[in-house]
C-alpha cells in the first residue's frame, strides 16, 4: 500500500450523533474564523470526501474542524461541516468537541468549569464537569427560537393534516404523531420513514424548511417528548436533535402545553435522550439550556492510497 495521505481523527457520540474532531488539516491561508469557513468548501473538497464519505465515513456523520481561536478569551475554534460544506454551528459538536479536548488532554481543566468555543455565528460558552478524567455532563445555550407560524395546512396523497414552523438553529416543520396509528418505535421504522417521505414531499417547494419532526407529546405533563427528525434528503437523524428539541420546546411553551419552568427530556427512537431547560424568554423568543455527554468511540488514523478506485468515496441513503 502506498500513502499519499493521512490524517488522525477523534470519534465522538453525543445520544447518538456521531461526530468525527479533525485537528490537523493541510494549511491554508486565513485571517478570520470566518475566512476559514468560506474557503473550506473548496480548500478542503477532498478532505470532506476522504472523512466523511463511505468506505471511512457514512450519511449521518458530522465534522468538526479545531484551530486556534482568533477572540480573545476562547479556549478553541471550530469549523463544523458535512458531506454539503460548512454548517454555522452544530450544539452536539459544541459538546463532542469540549469532550475531545478535555479527555485528550489538549485543552487543561479549569476549577470554572467554563469553557468558550468560538464558532462563525459567535463565542458559545460551554460548562463541562470532569470526574476521573472524563467529562460527565456539558451544559450550553441556544440561540433564540420563536414560532414562525401554525396551524399551516398541508396535504400530499393521503396526508391531511396542519404543521408549525418554528425557528431554533434552523427552520423545522413539526407534525403532531395524535393522529397516526402508530408509535415512535424501531419495529415500526417502514411506517415511519413512509410517514416521513410524505412529509417532505408535502412541504417540497413551499417552505425553506431544514427539518421535518414527528412529535408525539403525550407524556408532556411528565416533561417527555418523543421525536423523530428527518432531513430534506429523507435521511434520519441519529440524535433526539438539539435543534430538534428547542424547536419542540419552544412550540409546546409558547402554546402553554408545558411549564416553562420544568426541564424537557426528549427521546429518539433508539432512546438516546437529551435534556433543555428554558433559560431565558424575551417577547416571543425562547433560549434554552441543554444537558449532554459526549462519549470518545475511537481514535483513527485514516489513510488515502492514491491507487484506490473509490478514493473519493461513495454515500448511500
Amino acid at each position: 500500500m502506498r500513502i499519499q495521505k493521512a490524517y488522525t481523527a477523534t470519534d465522538v457520540h453525543v445520544a447518538g450523533e456521531a461526530y468525527r474532531i479533525i485537528k490537523d488539516a493541510p494549511f491554508v491561508h486565513y485571517q478570520s474564523l470566518q475566512e476559514l469557513n468560506e474557503q473550506f468548501p473548496l480548500a478542503y473538497e477532498e478532505e470532506i470526501k476522504l472523512l466523511l464519505n463511505e468506505p471511512r465515513g457514512f450519511a449521518g456523520l458530522n465534522g468538526c474542524l479545531v484551530v486556534p481561536p482568533f477572540k480573545s478569551g476562547a479556549d478553541a475554534a471550530v469549523v463544523f461541516f458535512d458531506h454539503n460544506g460548512t454548517v454555522p454551528i452544530k450544539y452536539g459538536g459544541i459538546v463532542a468537541v469540549i469532550t475531545v479536548l478535555l479527555e485528550c488532554g489538549h485543552l487543561k481543566a479549569k476549577p470554572s468549569n467554563e469553557y468558550s468555543i468560538e464558532t462563525v455565528r459567535g463565542v458559545v460558552t460551554v460548562t463541562a464537569v470532569m470526574k476521573d478524567d472524563e467529562v460527565k455532563l456539558v451544559e450550553l445555550k441556544s440561540e433564540p427560537c420563536q414560532v414562525v407560524q401554525t396551524h399551516v395546512a398541508v396535504s400530499y396523497l393521503d396526508l391531511q393534516t396542519e404543521v408549525a414552523l418554528v425557528q431554533a438553529d434552523q427552520l423545522y416543520a413539526i407534525f403532531d404523531k395524535a393522529e397516526l396509528p402508530f408509535e415512535i418505535e424501531m419495529e415500526n421504522l417502514p411506517d415511519i420513514n413512509q410517514w416521513g417521505q410524505k412529509a417532505i414531499e408535502a412541504l417540497e417547494g413551499k417552505y425553506a424548511v431544514s427539518r421535518v419532526v414527528l412529535l408525539d407529546h403525550s407524556q408532556k405533563s411528565e416533561g417527555k417528548i418523543k421525536t423523530v427528525t428527518f432531513r430534506p434528503d429523507r435521511y434520519i437523524v441519529r440524535s433526539p436533535g438539539f435543534g430538534t428539541l428547542a424547536a419542540c420546546s419552544t412550540y409546546l411553551v409558547g402554546n402553554g402545553d408545558i411549564s416553562a419552568n420544568s426541564p424537557i427530556e426528549n427521546e429518539s427512537i433508539f432512546h438516546g435522550k437529551l435534556t433543555a431547560e428554558l433559560s431565558a424568554q424575551i417577547e416571543t423568543d425562547y433560549e434554552f439550556r441543554f444537558s449532554a455527554r459526549g462519549f470518545i468511540t475511537g481514535l483513527q488514523t485514516y489513510v488515502l492510497d492514491p491507487t484506490d478506485p473509490l478514493f473519493a468515496g461513495f454515500l448511500l441513503k
